[in-house]
């Protein structure tokens, strides 16, 4: 937050030097996200300890140093705050103990569970990644026609920040891609961690700057050990007789053939706002394009009061 506040007070001093009385207003308007910031932090409330899954098929053992929340919120938090559309099964977020949904050095987890059947893991040190690649690259286009339609900017992948990997004795699989949306300023991190169950996955999917790389890799260990699967829906616990076979593969988990990229967006556009108001620095005309859209603005920005949406769920 530090970092954000920095930033501001650098666009002010900017602005006041070009901008004369004009400063007051963007002041004004910074003064208002600040609130809104505060109130939206003041407002979400964290777990830690074990925390039961809302399913009950898994749990999540949050250790010293990380901090969980729960599934509506963690709703509030990707569509209202971060902008981006809804997320499919979502179970919760997990967020380092002293980070929150502002935090722009930070990272945060997005758990979700898909119901997809066994998958068999056979494959897995046969998969050729680089192909992997190559053919997630060739699909970007149409898959770029889909979020235009939806109203949200193209991504663009620029290759893996961390190869996949697959722990066969855990279920774990995991991997990070470098991400570039259409018109960010820096690239964008997608990690993405699986863990195979009897009758589905459950996917851990942290979005950050690429920058924050290093960061998540000296946690994943910790991250990797929170998930738990309940008696009776651990990989061990299938039962051919009874159990659905899912028709994907480990090399199809990675190519995203089973589920939809589930947070690949959740993060792009959480400083949408402040990027906005540094607009006012490159001259009168986008000052005006900003003074213009004023009053939507002050609803936007509206402090989060104890009886809102956030503090009721």
């Amino acid at each position: 937050m530090k970092k954000i506040f920095s930033f501001l007070s650098l666009f002010l001093l900017s602005v006041s030097l070009y901008a004369g009385n004009d400063s007051d207003s963007l002041q004004n308007e910074i003064e208002k996200y600040i609130k809104y910031v505060d109130s939206v932090n003041s407002a979400l409330k964290y777990e830690t300890g074990i925390v039961k899954l809302e399913n009950g098929i898994a749990e999540m053992v949050i250790p010293a140093g990380f901090k969980y929340l729960n599934k509506e919120q963690s709703n509030f938090v990707i569509e209202k705050v971060w902008g981006n559309l809804p997320q499919d099964n979502v179970q919760g977020m997990l967020f380092p103990i002293n980070s929150h949904p502002f935090d722009d050095s930070s990272y945060a987890f997005i758990i979700t569970y898909r119901s997809v059947g066994f998958i068999k893991d056979e494959d897995a040190d046969k998969t050729d990644y680089d192909e992997v690649m190559k053919d997630m690259q060739a699909g970007e286009a149409e898959e770029n026609k889909q979020r235009a339609a939806a109203g949200v900017q193209a991504l663009h992948t620029i290759g893996w920040a961390q190869k996949p990997y697959y722990d066969k004795t855990n279920k774990v699989l995991h991997w990070a891609l470098n991400l570039k949306g259409e018109d960010a300023s820096e690239n964008t991190l997608n990690y993405k961690v699986m863990i195979l169950g009897r009758k589905g996955l459950l996917s851990m999917n942290a979005v950050a700057p690429l920058y924050a790389l290093d960061s998540v890799k000296s946690h994943i260990s910790e991250v990797l050990a929170m998930p738990k699967f309940t008696e009776g829906n651990k990989y061990s616990d299938f039962n051919p007789d009874v159990d659905e076979v899912a028709a994907w593969s480990i090399g199809g988990l990675v190519a995203g053939k089973i589920l939809t990229k589930v947070g690949i967006l959740a993060g792009l556009g959480k400083f949408l706002k402040i990027i906005i108001i540094g607009i006012i620095a490159m001259g009168g005309a986008a000052w005006k394009w900003i003074t213009g859209r004023r009053k939507k603005s002050e609803e936007q920005y509206a402090p989060v009061a104890i009886d809102d949406s956030v503090s009721k769920i």
